[in-house]
């Protein structure tokens, strides 16, 4: 059978920030294997390093100790090379601009011709089921909506690598339900590799293949799950008890890396 290629693999990484009141441990030993096709999601308390982690991947943060490989590269030459798209927490859309020209903005910065940009957006739209959207402004959508724009923002660039944080989180529970769905769907059909930080069990058991779960400061990896659910899932498979035991031990591994004392 031939190898899995590997997209992310971090060995011994380490993560110190130098402040006015001294330096601040954010990340320590992660050892982690992203290989083509995972869905990772990123899993811990508030401040336990997950969105660092991301932007380490991204290269929008550089490692202060350990070895960090993207594509085989070091991040900046991946970054370089835009070889991921990323999401942030909110859509982060400019309002003067139409749902296509936030969609082109990208492109036409990278210099990609008229026609290419026009087809990329044509077919990110589509991905993301908002085929006809594309002369609305952002504030005539709703949350849900933007974010899909976001999505398919990243979508433009054609990457193979999607990280995501916490993309959701700000949606309410229906809204986030069915975007969970939608983007399930949409990497069923993509098989993209995507890294995706969450605070949400039942969000990290649903769409993941593979959930690593941290620990507080310094963060550190305490468990990694394989998930056992098959690929295609809808959001019925949440009331099934292979479902609550996924989440039961994703509970457990937080439990046991935090102190609630």
């Amino acid at each position: 059978m031939k190898d899995i290629p590997q997209v992310v693999e971090a060995s011994k990484v380490d993560l110190v920030f130098q402040t006015a009141d001294g330096p601040v441990h954010a990340l320590s030993d992660i050892d982690l294997e992203i290989n083509k096709g995972d869905f990772i999601s990123l899993i811990g308390p508030s401040g336990c390093g997950k969105t660092t982690l991301l932007r380490l991947i991204a290269d929008l943060e550089k490692p202060t100790g350990g070895m960090l490989r993207v594509n085989g590269m070091s991040p900046e030459e991946a970054r370089l090379n835009r070889d991921y798209g990323y999401v942030f927490q909110s859509p982060a859309l400019y309002p003067w601009r139409t749902v296509e020209g936030n969609l082109k903005l990208p492109l036409e910065i990278m210099g990609v011709e008229k026609a290419d940009q026009n087809e990329r957006a044509r077919e990110a739209l589509e991905m993301v089921d908002l085929t006809g959207f594309e002369k609305k402004f952002p504030w005539q959508l709703s949350g849900g909506m933007q974010q899909r724009v976001s999505i398919a923002r990243a979508l433009t660039f054609h990457p193979d690598l999607m990280l995501m944080d916490e993309p959701f989180g700000a949606l309410d529970e229906i809204v986030r339900d069915q975007l969970n769905e939608h983007f399930l769907r949409l990497w069923e059909q993509t098989h993209k590799t995507v890294v995706f930080v969450t605070h949400s069990i039942p969000e990290a058991a649903y769409l993941s293949t593979k959930i690593v779960v941290m620990s507080p400061r310094p963060g550190k990896i305490n468990d990694i799950i394989e998930s056992t659910l098959p690929e295609k899932r809808t959001l019925d498979i949440r009331e099934t008890q292979e479902f609550l035991e996924l989440s039961q031990r994703i509970r457990k591994g937080l439990r046991a890396g935090h102190s609630y004392d």
